[in-house]
């Protein structure tokens, strides 16, 4: 005998009863450490937000699903892992849903991420050859913190001298701030553009 797949349309009117299961979210509000007290009223209010939440998540894969080239009736990951990359508002979910990826790249990063820790500095990574030797860690061109022309800043500091490498320790980076500042203007700021 064939499942009913046919969807369970959301209630229009408020009828006091929850989709999800009332109890089991108020088990998962006791494990916070940081709720010590929950009221029923509030569990009933985040059971309602949870069960929004869902829909809301479903209906933005469902447009996923029916903007591909051949639409299908059924959400599928992908649909959901789409529908997270493509709008800004669910963007928070991109660690525990995140893009697919074949199994072949995820295991040439892995070998050489393993080259790497080895100390192979012969084997890199797809991503390592597309890195700039110089300026930021980010790619862009270093800049210096003053607005305007990118001529050398008056006070001394430029984002090249700021930011050096992302592996550098904070503290040392603090420290080579401060002794720039003492050398440059001898603690005092000047504010004068």
């Amino acid at each position: 005998m064939p499942y009913n797949t046919t969807a369970i349309p959301p209630r229009k009117e408020v009828t006091g009863q929850t989709q999800l299961p009332l109890t089991r979210v108020k088990k998962i509000i006791a494990v916070d450490p940081d709720i010590t007290i929950c009221s029923n009223n509030a569990a009933f209010v985040i059971t309602l937000a949870a069960e929004m939440f869902v829909q809301h998540l479903a209906t933005e894969a469902q447009n996923m699903t029916k903007l591909e080239r051949k639409p299908r009736r059924n959400i599928q990951y992908k649909d959901l892992a789409n529908a997270v990359t493509h709008h800004d508002n669910l963007e928070f979910l991109e660690d525990i849903i995140p893009k697919t990826a074949a199994y072949k790249e995820v295991k040439a990063k892995a070998a050489a991420a393993r080259a790497r820790i080895n100390g192979d500095k012969s084997a890199k990574g797809p991503a390592e050859d597309d890195r700039p030797t110089d300026g930021m860690p980010n790619g862009k061109k270093a800049k210096s913190i003053m607005n305007g022309s990118g001529s050398p800043p008056t006070n001394g500091f430029s984002r090249s001298h700021v930011l050096s490498s992302p592996a550098a320790d904070p503290s040392a980076q603090l420290e080579l701030e401060m002794r720039q500042a003492e050398q440059t203007h001898d603690g005092d700021v000047d504010m004068t553009g």
